[in-house]
């Protein structure tokens, strides 16, 4: 089961600087947490990430778990084990879980609360990619080819949607009539023809032309 969760203003501890943790912490940045990584050395990568703001950096060696999983204020949303020293990651994690907190180990799935799939990212789309961890390399391939499908006219049609669910909730209260209204939208043929052109402006104005059409329906069948 894939779950977005929302991690935007969360609390995130981080342990380890390296590669494998700066790509971890790409998922992530995007939503906007508070990211504090934890170690002695770290990636150029996460250096670039501190530089702009979007990270933390505390130069610190984590020798005692508990102490160090004690000492934090405040208590994280989120752990992610990210060393290089799978025991470490592994102590990591549970004693993250004794202290109520959210855990992913980059180098152990049976332990994570969650799996990171490969993310296909295109305009405002977002699709999750996952073999359950069997094989993260065709995952990404999958990720690439899911990429290629999606069309300036799809993302338009995001932008249409986003335009009207406004007016929609204005005029009709019920929900089934709006989700219907949507669907004729994003089929009519004459709005695809614009979105594949690029014509936004014509098809909003077709889309406010079938929204009209709705409602002229409703104040007959009501009148």
């Amino acid at each position: 089961m894939l779950i977005d969760f929302n991690f935007s203003g969360k609390n995130i501890v981080v342990v380890g600087g390296g590669n494998e943790c700066y790509k971890k912490l790409l998922k992530f940045i995007s939503e906007q947490p508070k990211i504090k990584v934890f170690s002695k050395s770290f990636s150029a990568g996460i250096k670039r990430l501190s530089r702009e703001g979007k990270v933390e950096l505390v130069n610190f060696e984590v020798c005692n778990v508990d102490n160090f999983i004690k000492s934090l204020n405040p208590k994280p949303d989120l752990v992610i084990a990210a060393t290089d020293n799978p025991a470490l990651n592994a102590e990591l994690a549970a004693k993250s879980k004794v202290y109520g907190c959210i855990v992913y180990a980059v180098d152990n799935p049976q332990l994570s609360d969650f799996k990171l799939p490969a993310l296909a990212e295109v305009g405002d789309f977002k699709i999750a990619i996952s073999t359950g961890g069997k094989s993260p390399a065709m995952a990404r391939v999958l990720r690439k080819r899911v990429e290629e499908l999606i069309t300036e006219e799809d993302l338009l049609k995001i932008r249409l949607q986003l335009e009207v669910r406004g007016m929609l909730k204005k005029i009709f209260p019920d929900q089934k009539t709006r989700r219907r209204i949507i669907y004729d939208i994003l089929h009519d043929g004459k709005i695809s023809g614009f979105l594949k052109v690029g014509c936004f402006d014509e098809a909003l104005a077709e889309a406010f032309r079938v929204i009209e059409g709705h409602k002229s329906k409703v104040i007959k069948s009501n009148g």
